[in-house]
């Protein structure tokens, strides 16, 4: 039996406060909708471009199950840059199975890149993080889209297991969830024993987790039925200030 525990959500307007006093925030669709200043479903535009992402040729647990893009863009004054396609990067102490080497992904789309909704999307989510850390310099932020499939039985979100990304802020977003069962999410405190567990089956349900004082992972999912392969869908984006992690 998978029993799965309901997102705490917190209203948009005590965001910002929570995720100060706690380590991390949970949004409901509406509440990132209201967050970020869309009228309606700010990722609705979104979900095609997750039929059109390759494989991860990285995985080091030899999975066949993770496919995705990855863009870089500095964030400064409600202004969005992409910046020229770089390799992801992560030192060993924050990802002990894929830390120290670099991960070139195919790029996000332009057409994905160029709607209006995303640049509200990343200024919004922007804001957010300016409350939390306040500063001149601007912000270097990449954005992951993913999408795990139970090919092969089972797919891993986090196959890194409870982890840090070296940065100052994460963002997950639901995207899209479609026949599977676990893929439950879960935050602790970095120094501490206290933690969140919940599952996050509505698509346009966010997380936030301050990267410096949490630790976060997702548990395997699993097709529901027998035959059907499901999928779960998610865009990570996060924010570090002075510049994007290099080897």
């Amino acid at each position: 039996m998978t029993v799965a525990f309901t997102p705490p959500f917190v209203q948009p307007e005590h965001a910002a406060a929570h995720l100060r006093e706690r380590g991390h925030v949970v949004l409901s669709p509406g509440g990132l909708a209201a967050a970020v200043g869309a009228e309606g479903d700010p990722l609705a535009g979104m979900r095609p471009f997750w039929d059109d992402l390759p494989e991860d040729e990285h995985l080091l647990d030899v999975g066949r199950y993770r496919f995705r893009r990855h863009g870089s863009f500095v964030v400064e004054r409600g202004e969005v840059r992409a910046v020229p396609h770089r390799a992801h990067w992560q030192p060993l102490e924050y990802n002990a199975l894929h830390g120290g080497i670099e991960r070139w992904f195919a790029p996000l789309s332009d057409a994905l890149v160029a709607l209006p909704a995303w640049n509200r999307l990343l200024v919004g989510l922007t804001e957010l993080a300016d409350a939390i850390e306040p500063g001149d310099a601007p912000w270097s932020v990449e954005a992951h889209a993913f999408r795990i499939t139970t090919a092969g039985g089972i797919g891993r979100p986090t196959p890194e297991g409870a982890h840090r990304d070296g940065v100052d802020l994460v963002a997950v977003l639901l995207v899209d969830r479609e026949g599977v069962l676990g893929g439950e999410t879960r935050v602790f405190d970095a120094a501490g024993p206290n933690g969140q567990r919940f599952t996050m089956t509505e698509p346009g349900t966010a997380l936030v987790v301050d990267d410096r004082r949490a630790i976060h992972e997702t548990t395997p999912i699993r097709q529901l039925a027998p035959d059907v392969e499901g999928r779960r869908d998610t865009l990570v984006v996060t924010w570090r200030r002075g510049g994007f992690q290099e080897p």
